[in-house]
């Protein structure tokens, strides 16, 4: 028997023991325990209101500062401590170093952009990174359930993404659109820019259909918002819940508590794919979707 085919009929008896015990157990249809979304509220840890805006301290906050101080700094750390024969830590930050330089900044810019926009590139790739990373690291940032430590009430840990809040993937992406875009009208002039959203080849076409394909062109920017900011926080997203739910919520959820024993390798296997690839791909693809929209906007031909 082949390989493959030991692997499908492992993955069918381990369906088919799950179904079984579903069957057998049956569940109340109540749940009152999990509560998935609660990991993504932001309750104000300090409240700060100023006139009608809500500057208030949370978990978000704290994520947002973690990854900021990884970020700055890990590479400030080894630019002090570089050596002609790098240990492990200082091979991997090279590794992340040539992935930024050459592959999402060399590979989709002209040098001199490359060089001008290399340092807002490479922050932007090692922020998201780490802001992705330290969101499958539990921290006690629970301050729904407390942890009785020595007559202290300490918040109990648990997981949480700021990149998996829709409004910090926002922010990024409009700081990314507003950058190209200048860094287009600075290149070309606003005028010689707008009409280099036309793709070459249409000289010849009827005016009205030359507009018609411009403003489906200036629908796609905008359309840009979505699709930039969307794709980092719905794979966050999903990472989080495929663990939340796999990690013992699926048991709970269905009041089969044996179940839990099934989904728990799963959620061990969701944890290793989210940290190994997915935090990392969705940092190199915000980042490098960023160096193609600034080189389409300084190249001479769009």
């Amino acid at each position: 028997m082949s390989t493959k085919a030991k692997a499908f009929i492992g993955l069918g008896g381990y369906l088919a023991l799950a179904m079984l015990m579903l069957l057998i157990f049956g569940s109340a249809g109540k749940n009152e325990a999990f509560q998935p979304q609660n990991e993504f509220k932001l309750e104000p840890w300090i409240s700060i209101h100023l006139g009608g805006v809500d500057l208030s301290v949370n978990k978000a906050v704290l994520y947002l500062v973690l990854a900021s101080l990884l970020t700055v700094g890990t590479m400030t750390w080894i630019a002090r401590r570089m050596a002609q024969k790098p240990n492990r830590v200082q091979t991997a930050v090279e590794v992340a170093y040539d992935l930024t330089k050459n592959n999402i900044t060399g590979g989709n810019l002209d040098q001199a952009t490359a060089v001008r926009w290399f340092p807002f590139l490479g922050a932007l790739f090692f922020f998201i990174w780490f802001s992705n990373i330290i969101g499958f690291l539990p921290l006690p940032v629970n301050t729904e359930h407390t942890v009785d430590i020595f007559g202290l009430e300490l918040p109990a840990f648990a997981l949480y993404a700021a990149t998996a809040n829709l409004s910090i993937p926002l922010v990024l992406t409009l700081v990314v659109w507003v950058a190209y875009h200048v860094e287009g009208i600075r290149a070309k002039g606003l005028f010689k820019y707008l009409a280099s959203w036309l793709p070459p080849g249409l000289e010849d076409m009827n005016p009205i259909a030359k507009g018609f394909i411009w403003a489906i062109e200036a629908i796609s920017h905008f359309a840009r918002l979505i699709s930039l900011s969307v794709r980092l926080f719905a794979n966050i997203l999903a990472g989080h819940l495929l663990l939340l739910f796999m990690g013992g919520g699926l048991a709970v959820l269905l009041g089969i508590a044996a179940l839990g024993a099934l989904t728990f390798p799963l959620a061990f296997f969701f944890f290793i794919l989210e940290v190994g690839l997915t935090a990392t791909l969705q940092a190199f693809t915000f980042s490098t979707l960023t160096a193609i929209y600034i080189g389409g906007a300084t190249a001479a031909s769009h």
